[in-house]
């Protein structure tokens, strides 16, 4: 069993059911924000399950220069602090370098490392230091066991809130795979373990000049995390996937979410019966 981290009402870890992070994969404007998070609370409070509100104020890596990146960290905190008051949700987005950090830890709830930064050192124990809850992404080119020198990185800071975040691994060029052993591995470094769906299908820089990705495999890989065992899911959810400006291809609509919630929920709560 893994630690309980407390997020305000939320509980991630131990023998609570399975959670969610989810949301669009960047901030586009305020009411789409607010819809967004409006539309997957009533989903989980419908399927039972707690939820944590993500959506990134800045996607500084990109891989096109002109790839739209966010509102950037002013006006997308704002955005996030309005969905935490008005909505009663706890909230997380990426942060790319210790700079943001002072702005970000007023607002977020969850500090989450992206992948590409999860080895740099000064930055991660900069971040652990706020003592907010630190999401952290396994890096795409990192063995599971890896991840205990970066949990030992953020407990060298005093700093035991610590989510760790399963998002495939590379698997020849623009491919990722998923190796389902690393849910167990991690699990047992004693905190709670997140699988990264939708970011498990992506196609790193298929498409040339951005991310492919294929959202049809979303649903049997969630299945799968939800039978081996994972405290959390990591969706990136949007109404309109097609038509969003980043990670579309990865992306799930509405539909589709409350039916995976649905189905997941049911495996979870049978691989782990002692959930409350």
């Amino acid at each position: 069993m893994t630690k309980e981290i407390a997020i305000g009402d939320v509980k991630i870890g131990g023998n609570n059911t399975i959670a969610l992070i989810a949301g669009p994969c960047v901030i586009e404007n305020e009411q789409h924000a607010m819809r967004h998070a409006e539309g997957i609370r009533k989903i989980c409070d419908k399927q039972g399950i707690p939820f944590v509100y993500k959506s990134s104020y800045d996607k500084a890596n990109r891989s096109n220069v002109k790839s739209y990146r966010g509102p950037g960290i002013d006006k997308g905190l704002k955005i996030l602090a309005k969905i935490k008051k008005e909505i009663n949700i706890p909230v997380l987005s990426d942060v790319h370098c210790r700079a943001e950090l002072l702005k970000a830890e007023e607002v977020l709830d969850i500090i989450q490392i992206p992948a590409f930064l999860c080895r740099q050192t000064d930055f991660v124990i900069e971040a652990a230091k706020t003592k907010k809850v630190i999401n952290v992404k396994k890096g795409q080119f990192l063995a599971p066991w890896d991840m205990k020198n970066i949990i030992e990185k953020i407990e060298a800071s005093g700093n035991k809130n610590i989510i760790i975040t399963e998002r495939g691994t590379m698997f020849g060029y623009n491919n990722l795979v998923s190796d389902f052993r690393s849910l167990e591995i991690m699990r047992e470094f004693g905190y709670p373990v997140v699988y990264d769906a939708t970011h498990s299908v992506q196609l790193p820089g298929g498409k040339g000049s951005s991310s492919g990705g294929d959202r049809k495999f979303v649903t049997a890989l969630s299945r799968a995390a939800a039978a081996v065992g994972c405290d959390g899911l990591f969706l990136e959810v949007h109404e309109d996937p097609d038509k969003a400006p980043c990670d579309g291809p990865n992306m799930i609509n509405f539909k589709m979410l409350e039916k995976l919630l649905r189905e997941v929920k049911e495996i979870s709560d049978i691989s782990n019966p002692h959930c409350n």
